[in-house]
């Protein structure tokens, strides 16, 4: 414990509360806001869409609070991966580092992949195309060989990440904002054009439309533990950590619920199966001009979420680096912006390949696993860390309703968890097995964890 606050306070503390915010609605309202409302509402749930998006929130809200605690008591870099090596010991640390690279990584490269296909088309509607080959993943059939679009934004943004946590977190911010307003823009505009009579029937699929609806929908809020990778780098980390945790997990609630409340009140739930419901919804109230701005949101939205997910993937390798289980290199941290500069330029290359050459269509469902086994042992953890005398937590944030709390988050995990197709658990199943093979053959030698603080 005290050897990670020591390593880590090699990193700057420059962040405050409003920073962590803009970074956790940076990583969980992407795309998602401007799709999952409209799909799930006239697949499963109706209006009632607007109860998933709350019944999702408060199981997402149990694990936000066991997040909450461990970044409170341990302000170190790594997340859930550092949490685990503290209460669980190295070999549970190190599979749950091991999945969250799966998580953090495949969720930048798919991302990578789907703004490439919205600035593709944002720039044909000024009469721009790119050369087909160089416009989609490796697939010389088709005549692809590699999508460039994909790969210069995750430069782009590693590039402004390298100048230091300040700068990039102002960019962030920034465009944060930007995504907010042209949200609100939607939400001024449609409100003038709903009808009551598009919530009736409110419950068409009956309240298990509603359930069914809430388990697909909280994939929309995975993100918000990415915050806590940043805790080595927040000024007061005891007050500000929770206060970025569950300040991310308000906000976007409020967010998903109003936009779920306009979309289904404008247009009737079942139209809205289409691949941008948002801006159908616009178009079809002949407000051109506003659905025009919702794809330059949805650009921002991906944008963000790439930030915070290369910001907080650089940090978990560099934690892994730091403890050995990975070459120490990648546990270095940079003499002139104080940032991993190594670990950064490492998962810059990892996910540039991905993006630019694999298809990713059958890899997404893996970075829900991946956080769903962070969030069980994160919320398991709770009850160890509680016991642990040696990392008082006495002025910091406490789950309440202990230990009843932590236990329920636990199981509404598992329970999201078998939710998951046989695909996606063979898939992960495999990636823990090559994870096994790097920890025996090369982590459990190399460790530093092991030395004693």
């Amino acid at each position: 414990m005290t050897r990670y606050l020591d390593k880590d306070g090699r990193l700057v503390k420059s962040m405050g509360a409003g920073d962590l915010i803009a970074l956790g609605i940076g990583a969980v309202i992407g795309t998602g806001i401007f799709i999952l409302p409209g799909t799930v509402a006239a697949l499963h749930s109706g209006p009632g869409i607007i109860l998933s998006f709350v019944i999702a929130a408060i199981v997402c809200s149990t694990a936000a609070m066991c997040y909450a605690e461990f970044s409170s008591a341990l302000p170190i870099a790594g997340s859930a991966y550092s949490f685990g090596n503290v209460v669980f010991g190295e070999i549970i640390g190190w599979f749950l580092g091991w999945a969250l690279i799966l998580e953090y990584m495949l969720a930048v490269a798919a991302v990578s992949t789907g703004w490439a296909a919205y600035f593709n088309s944002f720039i044909a509607g000024f009469g721009v195309k790119l050369p087909q080959a160089i416009s989609g993943y490796f697939d010389p059939a088709h005549g692809t060989y590699v999508n460039l679009v994909a790969i210069l934004i995750v430069l782009l943004i590693s590039f402004i990440l390298s100048q230091g946590v300040k700068t990039s977190v102002h960019i962030n911010n920034l465009i944060v904002l930007i995504k907010i307003a042209i949200i609100i823009i939607f939400l001024l505009v449609g409100m003038f054009y709903i009808k009551p009579a598009n919530w009736h029937p409110f419950l068409p699929f009956g309240i298990n439309g509603v359930f069914t609806g809430a388990s697909l929908v909280f994939f929309a809020y995975l993100g918000f533990d990415a915050v806590s990778a940043s805790a080595a780098e927040v000024k007061n980390p005891k007050k500000n950590m929770p206060i970025g945790v569950l300040g991310t997990l308000i906000i976007c609630t409020i967010l998903y619920i109003l936009v779920s409340i306009v979309l289904t009140g404008m247009v009737s739930y079942k139209k809205l199966n289409v691949a941008n419901p948002v801006s159908f919804a616009l178009q079809y109230v002949n407000q051109n001009w506003a659905a025009g701005i919702i794809s330059l949101g949805a650009l921002a939205g991906m944008f963000t979420m790439m930030v915070t997910m290369i910001f907080s993937s650089s940090r978990l390798i560099y934690s892994i680096g730091r403890d050995g289980l990975l070459p120490k290199f990648l546990g270095e941290v940079s003499p002139k912006h104080r940032i991993p500069s190594n670990a950064m330029l490492i998962v810059t290359i990892v996910i540039s390949l991905m993006g630019g050459f694999v298809s990713l269509d059958q890899l997404t469902n893996l970075v829900n696993i991946g956080t769903l086994i962070a969030f069980t042992f994160v919320s398991i953890g709770i009850i160890p860390l509680r016991k642990r005398q040696d990392i008082p937590n006495n002025d910091g944030f406490k789950v309440p309703f202990y230990p009843i709390l932590p236990i329920i988050s636990a199981l509404l995990c598992i329970l999201m968890m078998t939710k998951l197709s046989i695909e996606t658990w063979i898939a992960s199943i495999v990636w823990f097995i090559i994870g096994m093979i790097i920890y025996f053959s090369y982590g459990i030698r190399h460790s530093q964890l092991a030395k004693k603080d």
